[in-house]
């Protein structure tokens, strides 16, 4: 049965299609919020109509009443109250409303002491970097200064595992970078000596490691000089903007995503110098704009999703909203059921954040992702809200199509690949779990200069994308050494690989994961034959900055206990994530598997699930 809206179905109908994940919690029938899934079948009615559906059928949101037009775009009642502005702004800072302070999580009470902003805005940093640690330490508002509000400015102090050492987090939209912004960022870490490295991120990002405190007033400045920020990047800001990593050389591109990510990212953070409009969201918050039927963004894991779409002749965007990982709950994105120009994409982006910002709940940190904010007002009822705060307060329904080839197999971005444009070529090298020495970043500099034309590209895959090398000199590129040692072929495994930090640098981290992961996938490849490259995520912790949920098989860290009942590390096993048209979120299929036990239970699962075999 094809489910889409105003589809009318029953209860009966979602109990027995086990195809169809029918709650998770996207009720939007108030009274059945916070009620378990069997709880909230009994409690339903015996009819109920489709309001949004994915065409999968995996992710449905619904709505008691007839099959009606007018059933199945009228806003739900929402109480008055519940659509009451929750901040206010004082003395140029967005801050939460008096009455509103009850209940509020630690997080909140944090920016409430002191805007996190205001270590940037007012140079407060500059101080801060001088004063010695101890007397931070004695001090509850600079010890929140270092652990908390620093992230508005990408640092996030490794209090657990490199006490007076941070992680600064970039801002690299569409992950283009140059070689002169990579040399910059390889000298910052090379004074740290084995402290200092760097991470290529799942959303087409730096992040660097080792900073000292006193060193981050001139490594902000040196960002400044570069065209660089590190501004917004962590915590309850919006996170990097992700497009097509070959956007503008792709010969098969629907759209080109750079000026739109450009603009999205000058709008986030004012040009490098902070957006005070959008510093005090309820919760992290991700972007993307799709620019390919490969899907390369993973838009079903975003906030807020661009996905091309032709109406009356224009093109445009059709818009997915509230997909996100959480330790509490994950989500794919669902249709909006809604279209914006190319000249739209700010103004929709600016609306939905407002409205996130204005009414998002500030209460449990794992439940104030925007898709809870989307199952309390009902999808239309949030459809209404984003509606009222645009410029023209209209909303135009989506387009009856996007434009994504449903049937398009993804490509494999690593080797070598002819460009749109004539005689040039792009390179994709592989960067093991993206990580990466001073050394290496120098290195992939001088390629971009000496073969290309200075530009480098990061993609969600971690791995460096080469572009405009003119095919005359391709061989000549594939023979040098960092090349060689890194890889510019596809491997079934190895370079389908995906890792987050570990627990050799994140607090979070329950396991150490990188390492371990290239240790463990090494030893796969060497004992297995392959028909077809699987791609293997690893996370450290229930958080997912691995993306373990949209992987073939992914690797969720927590503790388990060995044949002694002893406590050792293991993971939760992931299976079934895809990306790409099909994109479908993958499951949790076996619970705290011992690290040391895992080999032979992956080599049955490539085995029973993707065709893989045993080398004699």
């Amino acid at each position: 049965m094809a489910l889409f809206p105003g589809t009318t179905i029953t209860t009966e109908f979602i109990q027995k299609d086990r195809g169809i994940v029918f709650f998770q919690d996207r009720v939007s029938i108030s009274q059945f919020s916070g009620l378990k899934t069997a709880e909230r079948i009994s409690k339903l009615p015996k009819s109920l109509t489709v309001s949004a559906s994915r065409k999968n059928n995996r992710a449905l949101i619904v709505s008691q009443g007839a099959t009606t037009e007018a059933a199945s775009s009228a806003v739900p009642a929402v109480d008055a109250i519940r659509l009451k502005q929750r901040v206010e702004l004082v003395d140029g800072y967005w801050k939460l409303k008096d009455e509103f302070h009850g209940g509020i999580n630690p997080a909140e009470k944090v920016k409430l002491e002191a805007d996190p902003m205001k270590l940037w805005t007012e140079r407060r940093i500059d101080e801060l970097a001088k004063t010695p640690f101890e007397e931070i330490e004695a001090s509850k508002l600079m010890k929140d200064d270092i652990d908390i509000r620093l992230k508005w400015l990408g640092l996030f102090h490794r209090r657990k595992h490199q006490y007076g050492r941070f992680m600064m987090r970039l801002k690299l939209p569409n992950g283009i970078t140059t070689s002169e912004q990579t040399r910059y960022l390889a000298s910052v870490i090379e004074k740290y000596g084995a402290e200092g490295c760097a991470d290529v991120t799942t959303r087409q990002n730096w992040q660097i490691r080792g900073v000292v405190l006193e060193d981050v007033p001139e490594i902000l400045d040196g960002l400044r000089r570069v065209g660089l920020t590190s501004l917004q990047s962590g915590m309850d800001n919006v996170r990097n903007a992700v497009g097509n990593p070959i956007a503008g050389i792709d010969p098969h591109e629907i759209i080109d995503t750079r000026p739109h990510i450009l603009a999205l990212n000058d709008y986030i953070v004012n040009r490098g110098n902070g957006n005070l409009e959008i510093t005090n969201l309820p919760r992290k918050w991700n972007v993307c704009v799709v620019g390919t039927h490969d899907m390369f963004e993973h838009p079903h894991i975003n906030d807020l999703a661009y996905v091309p779409a032709i109406k009356d002749g224009k093109m445009g965007f059709n818009l997915l909203v509230g997909g996100f990982f959480s330790t509490k709950r994950d989500a794919e994105a669902i249709p909006l059921d809604a279209w914006v120009s190319e000249h739209d994409v700010v103004p929709l982006c600016k609306a939905m954040l407002e409205a996130f910002r204005d009414l998002g709940f500030r209460g449990n940190r794992q439940k104030c992702r925007m898709m809870w904010l989307i199952d309390e007002l009902g999808l239309e009822g949030f459809r209404a809200e984003v509606e009222k705060r645009l410029p023209s307060q209209k909303l135009e329904r989506a387009a009856e199509k996007d434009l994504i080839d449903t049937s398009w197999q993804r490509r494999d971005l690593l080797g070598v690949h002819p460009q749109k444009q004539a005689g040039l070529s792009f390179v994709g090298v592989h960067v093991p779990v993206g990580r990466l020495q001073a050394a290496d970043m120098h290195e992939f500099a001088r390629l971009a200069d000496e073969y290309g034309n200075g530009e480098l590209r990061l993609t969600v895959e971690q791995n460096i994308i080469i572009p405009n090398i003119p095919d005359s000199k391709i061989a000549e590129l594939l023979n040098e050494p960092l090349v060689v040692r890194f890889g510019a072929q596809s491997t079934p495994l190895l370079t389908q690989l995906v890792s987050c930090t570990g627990k050799q640098f994140c607090g979070m981290a329950i396991i150490e994961t990188k390492n371990r992961s290239l240790e463990i996938t090494k030893e796969l490849e060497a004992t297995m034959n392959f028909t077809r490259p699987v791609r293997m995520h690893w996370t450290g912790c229930p958080n997912s900055c691995g993306q373990v949920q949209v992987a073939d098989i992914g690797f969720m860290g927590t503790m388990a206990k060995d044949e002694n009942k002893k406590a050792v590390d293991g993971v939760d096993i992931f299976l079934g994530g895809r990306v790409g048209a099909d994109s479908h979120l993958g499951e949790k299929i076996r619970p705290a598997v011992p690290i040391k036990d895992l080999i032979p239970v992956v080599q049955d699962l490539l085995i029973e699930h993707f065709g893989a075999t045993r080398k004699a």
